[in-house]
């Protein structure tokens, strides 16, 4: 099985706005055509929760689903009651903020289904955890 990559919703963000924030190695697999990324659909609802506030570059709702759907590599991931359940073990635990928790416990989910994961975030508590390798 090839490698999936988790997206947290500002990689997401910024990859799409062309963000210079974006690390290295998040923008090289982001923009590799071969690249199976895997969006939690809780990280394009606070995409979408940024563009309705005005905080991000991305112009409309529109313009974010339009580029999600059309991108054959991105698979989205609902919020399952498998996915649920992983955030309540001790490893999706160890991520405070919900949100951040389920994008986690979605990486977690597909690993017990024996896919290899990482997640692209510079999210430092993410990082910190342990929970699951990081690119940036």
């Amino acid at each position: 099985m090839a490698d999936k990559y988790i997206l947290d919703t500002h990689a997401l963000v910024w990859y799409l706005e062309g963000n210079s924030r974006l690390g290295r190695k998040a923008k090289t697999i982001m923009a590799d055509a071969k690249s199976e990324m895997v969006l939690p659909l809780i990280a394009l609802a606070e995409a979408a929760f940024l563009i309705e506030k005005g905080r991000i570059g991305i112009p409309s709702i529109s313009n974010l689903l339009e580029d999600v759907k059309n991108d054959e590599r991105v698979e989205l991931q609902p919020l399952t009651i498998a996915i649920f359940e992983r955030s309540l073990t001790t490893e999706g635990l160890r991520i405070p903020e919900l949100h951040d928790r389920f994008i986690v416990s979605t990486g977690l989910h597909l690993q017990d289904l024996g896919h290899t994961v990482s997640i692209l975030t510079r999210d430092e508590i993410i990082t910190d955890s342990g929970v699951l390798p990081v690119m940036w």
